[in-house]
């Protein structure tokens, strides 16, 4: 057996010789997880070949080889007994590369292709430099032989390119077109494995068992403080018993590994990782030559540290008022990311070098930086290299909250100027960005900026946040948006494109008793909130276009307000349409869908004309003529924008799985709403939030008060027959029959009931297959967490999912197309008074418990 480190590019270059899976070796199976993480590793090596850095690679883990029987001395062939998933992934990674720049560099693509994916002179199976198993085999043939695969309908080989397609579209960047190149340096040169080569006679499952029992890992905190006490043989007991002790007692292990991690980020070492922070520490100890009294000072400023961070874990803790409310407010945000600058103002200000006011002013610049970038939606993934690089770029010389607002300024932060911030206000579709709580904490803070003499107790009220124009409007509602409809308009699309603006949102505690009622009946509910800005709604003559949009331009003057703008002229580049998010989602378009033009434009915050011009004028837009009118047509200005024609576009979409009614029409069945745009989007975490945070509990309030389950109930009641309350008070009781129990909803938008798996109350150990909605005016809804499940073992196994579309769409009336596998769709709960649909289902629901229970069983 040989042991050695070795890169990609070392095991796949050279001469002709092929990696083969065995039969027996499970299929490829990395999620959205793990390939979240892979990326993020890649473009970290890539930033640290882009900055000319010396630093160790990054360890990717081990690949065991062992030689195959079709072994020829002119081919080598290997069998991979352990790490497929690095490898396949790794090559898909690169397939996804070389198509990328397939029509701008088609030279450095054949590079690609030739060095790392194909043996250019082999033919059939030989011509892969890594062969699946049989199962995954045609589907990664197709994507390696490329740039145009073909359709595929779905499996986790397709969703992996698909995923590096994506990701190859957001890091595009004409400004710097080597920069992907960078990439492909990073995935080949910077991630190191360890191979395994057994020879012939070699245990090597044995070798597998070895390298993969390793038994429950040490944190990273459990290993730092290990070494820290080695290296105090004679005044550990002490300094354990003054700092150690006190701190461990203050802080959770993950706080404690998190203050560990910033500590690193404060003296200097912006480049650190919390993966690898213990073994950063050890190498500073070892370049400082560092003995017990340096060691104790670490602990000793370890201690010191630990005092600021509980402040921001606990504002309540925080002395002066004015810096409290700003830290609650970033902790209600949920901004562990700006840790490292909110530490270094807190550290300054315990120095002497600002004080409690100019604290709270540099904390409103952090606080407007993050606010102002989700309004205009701009994208997060690059907050955490903003904020960690705060203590080693705040400009010397000058007060330290000017400096940081200066710094924050600068070019490439994409602090948002007042304008832009006024236009996203307008037109933006608030309501699908960020979390649901940060959308809260904006009106709510929208809601202060009136200064009404008894302001309301955020802290206690049950708000929620409520469209004032329904998601689901009735006859009056369209009425009134046709009155303001422009020429060559709809209501529906006027609809879609201002319901979730800023403009027609506001915050309730009736958001159940505002449903989808008329605006009239709308007012007198409003008229009676001890809210100014629902007061002010009231005192409208009507709701339709107008009224939003002038809403909306008062909201921006008070936001214009509330959160300060970025310095001018401070080396700022101003941001032009960005139409990335477009490229990105319509790549992510699941096999057997399309969308429409006013769609797209809901989505984007934009509008139908302007997203046509663009598809129209931009060549290699993903799936560009998937997009069609809102009647599912081909549109008449449709034209390729490739010189090279992409063919008859019918015959395209058939391909992709798009049906077409007799009418000549796509399957409105299949089509993706703005909604479910913004879902397929959405990281699985932010997918997630509101539906785990509405499931705890059952009870809202104390004794006397109306429970979450009377509610769900009520509300179900009052828009579905009495045969379908009834239906469903029956599905509840199977379901609880089955071992399973209810979560009901706390009504962020309406309220709902979770059919839950798990340790009863605890939703984010558990599962649920769906979650019930009462009707706003068309009837109550049962929605298929596909989104959810795809996250959760044992249906994160794509054919599993599938397997629970089939069962669903046996129910009469159900018809799921395959292309809503990766979203939430939902079918009317009105189904299941038919007897026979309320038995498949219920049916369908022990085979769910059923696999859920077996997920642990090989």
């Amino acid at each position: 057996m040989q042991v050695r480190e070795t890169l990609f590019a070392d095991l796949v270059q050279g001469r002709a010789q092929q990696y083969q899976v065995p039969l027996y070796q499970r299929t490829y199976s990395w999620q959205e997880k793990q390939l979240t993480q892979l990326w993020s590793d890649v473009l970290e090596q890539a930033e640290l070949i882009g900055a000319e850095r010396q630093a160790s690679p990054h360890f990717l883990g081990s690949v065991v080889l062992a030689p195959s029987p079709q072994n020829e001395p002119t081919f080598p062939r290997w069998l991979v007994v352990d790490g497929q998933q690095r490898l396949t992934t790794l090559s898909l990674a690169l397939a996804a590369l070389r198509d990328h720049v397939a029509d701008t560099r088609p030279d450095e693509a054949e590079r690609i292709s030739e060095d790392y994916l194909v043996n250019k002179r082999m033919t059939g199976d030989d011509h892969f430099r890594l062969l699946p198993t049989q199962a995954d085999r045609p589907q990664f043939a197709a994507h390696l032989r490329g740039p145009e695969p073909g359709p595929a309908a779905g499996g986790t080989v397709a969703a992996a390119y698909g995923f590096f397609r994506r990701r190859f579209a957001e890091t595009e960047d004409p400004a710097h077109p080597r920069e992907v190149f960078r990439i492909e340096r990073a995935i080949t040169t910077r991630l190191t494995l360890v191979a395994v080569t057994a020879e012939r006679g070699d245990n090597v499952h044995r070798i597998f068992e070895s390298l993969n029992n390793t038994g429950r890992r040490l944190s990273q905190a459990d290993l730092l403080r290990n070494h820290v006490f080695m290296r105090l043989p004679s005044r550990g007991e002490q300094v354990y018993e003054t700092y150690w002790l006190p701190l461990q007692d203050s802080l959770s292990n993950d706080e404690l590994e998190h203050l560990m991690w910033l500590h690193l980020v404060l003296d200097g070492d912006d480049r650190a990782r919390r993966q690898d922070l213990s073994s950063a520490q050890q190498r500073r100890f070892e370049d400082g030559e560092a003995g017990e009294a340096e060691i104790e000072a670490y602990v000793r400023e370890l201690h010191r540290r630990g005092a600021l961070l509980r402040r921001l874990l606990h504002p309540e803790q925080e002395p002066d008022a004015a810096v409290r409310a700003c830290l609650h407010r970033l902790n209600a945000w949920q901004a562990q990311v700006t840790h490292p600058a909110l530490m270094l103002l807190l550290e300054r200000r315990e120095r002497g070098e600002l004080d409690s006011s100019d604290t709270a002013r540099a904390l409103s610049y952090i606080e407007s930086f993050l606010v102002r970038r989700m309004i205009c939606r701009v994208p997060t993934n690059s907050l955490d290299g903003i904020f960690r690089a705060v203590p080693g770029q705040l400009p010397l010389g000058v007060p330290v909250a000017d400096g940081l607002h200066r710094l924050l300024s600068a070019d490439g932060r994409f602090w948002p100027a007042d304008d832009e911030l006024r236009e996203k206000v307008r037109t933006g579709p608030f309501y699908q960005y960020g979390r649901w709580h940060q959308r809260k904490m904006v009106l709510q803070r929208l809601e202060e900026s009136y200064g009404h003499p008894e302001p309301v107790d955020f802290a206690t009220a049950r708000l929620t946040i409520e469209h004032v124009m329904p998601q689901s409007p009735g006859e009056e509602w369209i009425r009134t948006l046709a009155e303001d409809a422009a020429d060559g308009e709809s209501a529906e699309d006027l609809h879609a494109r201002l319901r979730h603006t800023l403009g027609n949102l506001t915050l309730t505690a009736v958001n159940a008793e505002l449903s989808n009622h008329p605006f009239e009946r709308k007012q007198d509910l409003l008229r009676g909130s001890h809210l100014e800005m629902n007061r002010r709604i009231a005192a409208t003559g009507r709701w339709g276009a107008e009224e939003i949009l002038a809403r909306a331009d008062d909201l921006a003057d008070r936001a214009v307000a509330l959160w300060p703008a970025p310095l001018p002229g401070a080396g700022r580049v101003e941001r032009g349409r960005d139409w990335r998010l477009a490229h990105e989602v319509l790549a992510a378009l699941p096999h057997g869908t399309w969308t429409s033009y006013g769609d797209l434009a809901a989505f984007l915050g934009s509008g139908a004309q302007a997203v046509g011009t663009h598809l129209a004028s931009t060549p290699r837009v993903a799936n560009a003529y998937r997009v069609l009118t809102a009647e599912g047509r081909i549109s008449d200005g449709f034209r390729w924008a490739d010189q090279d024609s992409g063919g008859d576009v019918r015959a395209r979409l058939a391909a992709d799985g798009v049906r077409f009614t007799v009418a000549g029409s796509a399957d409105p069945a299949q089509r993706l709403t703005a909604d479910d745009l913004a879902l397929l989007a959405a990281r699985a975490d932010d997918g997630q939030a509101d539906g785990e945070e509405a499931a705890q509990g059952t009870v809202a309030g104390g004794r006397g008060e109306e429970t979450r389950a009377d509610r769900f109930l009520r509300q179900l009641a009052a828009d579905d027959s009495a045969g379908t309350v009834a239906a469903v008070r029956a599905l509840l009781s199977r379901w609880e029959a089955l071992g399973g129990w209810i979560g009901y909803g706390a009504g962020h938008v309406t309220t709902s009931a979770f059919l839950m798996l798990g340790e009863a109350g605890a939703p984010g150990r558990g599962i649920w297959p769906l979650t019930l909605y009462p009707g706003t005016g068309r009837g109550g809804t049962a929605e298929v967490v596909f989104q959810h499940l795809a996250a959760r073992e044992p249906f994160t196994d794509r054919p599993l999912r599938a397997e629970l579309l089939r069962r669903l769409n046996g129910l009469e009336g159900v018809g799921i197309p395959e292309g809503k596998l990766e979203l939430r769709p939902g079918f009317r709960l009105s189904l299941l008074e038919k007897d026979r649909n309320h038995d498949l289902l219920a049916e369908t629901l022990a085979w769910f418990r059923d696999r859920w229970e077996g997920r642990g069983a090989s």
